[in-house]
C-alpha cells in the first residue's frame, strides 16, 4: 500500500506531491487553518474554513488515523460560524501566508 500524503496545506501543493490529482472547481475554497500531522505514526488532524462573506464561515474539522492493517480510518465534523471572517497573517519578506484564524467580522 502506497504511503498516504499527509503535509499538504494547498491545493497546488497537492498537485505537485500527487501525481494523478484531478480537482474541479477551486481546490483552495476551504482554507487550512490548521494542521498537525506525524508520517510516522499515521495521523493528520486539520482544520479548515469557508467564508461566506459578510454571513460567516462553515468550518470543518478532519481525523485521520492509520490503523495496524494499513487502512486509515476518518472522522469529520462541519458547522457554521456566523458572524466572522478568515484573516490572515503574510510575512512582509516572502509575501507567504504564516497564519490563518477566525475573527469577528
Amino acid at each position: 500500500m502506497m504511503n498516504k500524503t499527509l503535509d499538504n496545506t494547498t491545493a497546488s501543493q497537492a498537485k505537485d506531491k500527487v501525481k494523478d490529482i484531478v480537482f474541479w472547481g477551486n481546490g483552495d475554497t476551504f482554507q487550512l487553518l490548521c494542521k498537525a500531522s506525524s508520517v510516522e505514526e499515521g495521523w493528520m488532524k486539520s482544520t479548515k474554513a469557508m467564508e461566506i462573506p459578510g454571513v460567516g464561515c462553515v468550518v470543518q474539522v478532519t481525523t485521520q488515523q492509520k490503523g495496524i492493517d494499513g487502512t486509515y480510518s476518518v472522522a469529520e465534523a462541519v458547522t457554521f460560524v456566523p458572524g466572522v471572517m478568515i484573516e490572515s497573517l503574510v510575512e512582509k519578506s516572502t509575501g507567504n501566508i504564516v497564519k490563518r484564524s477566525l475573527v469577528k467580522a
